[in-house]
C-alpha cells in the first residue's frame, strides 16, 4: 500500500470504529429529579388516568380514549408534539392544552410536584 492510502483509510477506519461503538451503546433510561415512581403511581390512579390511557402496571378498564403509555421513557416526543425531555413531559402533564390546544387531554389541576411523580412512574421500565 501507498503512504496516501494508508494515511487516507488510517482516519476512515478510526471513525467507523468510533461510531460503531456509539451505535452499539444504549442510551440510559430516563430520568425525572424529584420523581417518586411509587408516589406516581399513587397519583396516577388517583387522578384517573386509566380511564382514558392504557398504563403499565396499572388495571385499565376499555381506556382507549388517549393513546397507551407504555415505554414512555423511550418515545421521541410527548403528546406528538413536543421533544420528551423531562421537563416537557411534567409541563404537559401540568397543562396540556399549553402545549397543544388542539389536544383533547384535559388539565387535571395536577402540581408540579404531582406530575413530577406521575412521569417518573411513566417513564420507568416495567
Amino acid at each position: 500500500m501507498s503512504r496516501v492510502s494508508i494515511a487516507f483509510l488510517l482516519p476512515v477506519a478510526c471513525a467507523a470504529l468510533l461510531s460503531l461503538g456509539a451505535c452499539s451503546s444504549e442510551p440510559g433510561p430516563m430520568r425525572i429529579a424529584g420523581g417518586d415512581p411509587q408516589l406516581g403511581r399513587e397519583l396516577i390512579q388517583r387522578y384517573g388516568c386509566v380511564a382514558c390511557h392504557a398504563i403499565p402496571g396499572l388495571s385499565s378498564y376499555g381506556a382507549n380514549v388517549g393513546p397507551p403509555l407504555h415505554r414512555m421513557g423511550e418515545r421521541a416526543y410527548v403528546g406528538g408534539v413536543i421533544a420528551n425531555t423531562p421537563d416537557n413531559l411534567v409541563a404537559w402533564l401540568q397543562n396540556p392544552a399549553a402545549i397543544d390546544p388542539r389536544t383533547a387531554m384535559p388539565r387535571l389541576g395536577i402540581s408540579e410536584r404531582e406530575a413530577r411523580h406521575i412521569a417518573a412512574y411513566l417513564v420507568k421500565p416495567h
